[in-house]
């Protein structure tokens, strides 16, 4: 099998990195194609290559698949590793997956992805407090449960790929995990994740669509990105 997986901006694309980072991860090998964000809404463009006009999507042969659980499903049936051996770890795994990809919205509406700055945020609202409250729960009870030092165990799999994007987002706007900060700093360090990030400073282009998300809710006070 030859799979070509197609992402966009490593600042910006968090739906992207969840595959990415799992066959990074997993050694999946894959080809890397980067469609980057030009515009706030990239739809006309990307339906080309994609049903629903969004990345991620994978290419295997003639066969298209779209969207990061989507893509993660189909890994799953092909490939050893994406989800604990251990059926409760599994168990947990795949509940805090499907938890991520349908919920989260104060997150992701109130601190988007962008790998390359940091931020200062007012208090947090009711909305968003709750998501990091959840976050810090289920992060500890992984981690406490299963020993770590991957959220369902000692290896990574799906729910750590799911939640790789937060990993940035706790780190930019420096949200309060509590005990899951070891997970936090243990993943940014994964080698696949470093290579991630090293990609996204060394992009020189900006959405002005993506910036603004950020400058909304917070105030920069660091930029390490390319110029």
């Amino acid at each position: 099998m030859s799979y070509t997986l197609i992402t966009a901006n490593r600042n910006y694309s968090s739906w992207s990195l969840r595959p990415w980072v799992l066959m990074r991860a997993l050694d999946i090998p894959f080809t890397d194609r980067i469609e980057p964000f030009t515009q706030s809404v990239n739809y006309a463009a990307f339906r080309s290559f994609s049903p629903t006009g969004q990345v991620p999507v994978l290419i295997d042969g003639d066969r298209t698949v779209w969207d990061s659980l989507g893509i993660t499903l189909y890994l799953a049936d092909r490939h050893d590793g994406v989800w604990p051996q251990h059926t409760g770890a599994r168990a947990f795994a795949q509940c805090a997956v499907a938890e991520m990809h349908g919920g989260f919205s104060p997150l992701r509406n109130q601190c988007p992805m962008n790998v390359g700055v940091r931020a200062k945020m007012p208090p947090h609202d009711a909305a968003l407090a709750k998501d990091v409250a959840r976050l810090r729960e289920l992060f500890e009870e992984g981690l406490l449960r299963f020993g770590g030092p991957f959220l369902a165990g000692a290896e990574f799999t799906a729910i750590d790929a799911f939640y790789a994007p937060v990993a940035y987002r706790v780190r930019t706007f420096g949200l309060d995990v509590g005990g899951g900060a070891a997970w936090v700093e243990h993943m940014l360090a994964l080698p696949a994740m470093r290579e991630w990030e090293e990609a996204a400073l060394a992009e020189s282009w900006r959405e002005p669509g993506h910036e603004a998300e950020v400058g909304a809710v917070a105030t920069i006070t660091e930029d390490y990105r390319a110029t």
